[in-house]
C-alpha cells in the first residue's frame, strides 16, 4: 500500500526558522519583531490570540501580561478579569464561527503537555463531524481557516462589542445574540444558543 502525505509547507520554516528567544508569550506581549502577533484582544491584565498552529478554526489562548507558570499565582483580580474575558470570547466566538461546543483548559507544566512554561488558557471551538479522512486514516488535521484570517474574524467582532487594542471596556453586560448575524467563517453551522 502507497503512502499518501499531506502537506503543509508553511510549518516546515517553522520547524527550520529561527527561533525567538525567550517566552513567546511575553515576546508576544511586547511586540517583539522575533514573534507573530495574531493577539485580538489586549488589555492591562491580559491578552488573547489566535494559536498559530491551532486545532480547529477560532482556536484563541488567553494568558496574563505578567510571566506566571502556575494558575495558583494569578490575583484575585487576574481571576476575575479572566473569568470575564472567557465568557466574552465565547460569546464572540459563537457568533463569528458558531461552533457546537468548545473545549477550555490549561496545561500546567511539561509533564502535562505544556509546550510554553507562560500560563495560557486554551479555548478550543468544537464542530460536527469535524473528523475527516485525514483525520482517521492519517492522523491529520486539515487546516481549514487561515490563522491571520481568524484573527482579523474575531478583532473585528471584538471591536463591535466595544473593545480596541490597548483598553477593554467592562464585561458586565454580555453580548447579545444577533440572529440575523451572517457567519464569518465558512462553512460551519451556526451554533446553538445557550442559555446564560
Amino acid at each position: 500500500m502507497e503512502k499518501e502525505y499531506f502537506f503543509n509547507y508553511e510549518k516546515m520554516g517553522y520547524v527550520r526558522g529561527k527561533k525567538a528567544r525567550g517566552c513567546i508569550l511575553c515576546l508576544i506581549r511586547d511586540s517583539s519583531p522575533e514573534v507573530e502577533d495574531l493577539c485580538v484582544l489586549r488589555d492591562g491584565l491580559f491578552l488573547a490570540s489566535v494559536n498559530l498552529y491551532p486545532y480547529n478554526p477560532g482556536h484563541l489562548i488567553v494568558f496574563p501580561c505578567r510571566h506566571v507558570e502556575d494558575l495558583r499565582e494569578l490575583t484575585g483580580e487576574e481571576e476575575l478579569r479572566l473569568s470575564e474575558l472567557q465568557r466574552t470570547l465565547l460569546d464572540v466566538l459563537d457568533r463569528t464561527h458558531g461552533p457546537r461546543a468548545y473545549n477550555i483548559g490549561y496545561n500546567m507544566g511539561p509533564d502535562a503537555g505544556a509546550s510554553i512554561a507562560h500560563l495560557h488558557m486554551h479555548i478550543i471551538p468544537r464542530y460536527p463531524r469535524e473528523l475527516g479522512m485525514a483525520d482517521l486514516i492519517a492522523g491529520k488535521r486539515v487546516l481549514v481557516e487561515d490563522p491571520r484570517e481568524t484573527a482579523r474574524i474575531v478583532r473585528k467582532a471584538l471591536e463591535r462589542v466595544g473593545f480596541r487594542d490597548g483598553g477593554a471596556p467592562e464585561l458586565s453586560s454580555r453580548i447579545s445574540p444577533d440572529p440575523e448575524a451572517g457567519r464569518e467563517a465558512a462553512g460551519k453551522p451556526r451554533s446553538r444558543r445557550r442559555a446564560h
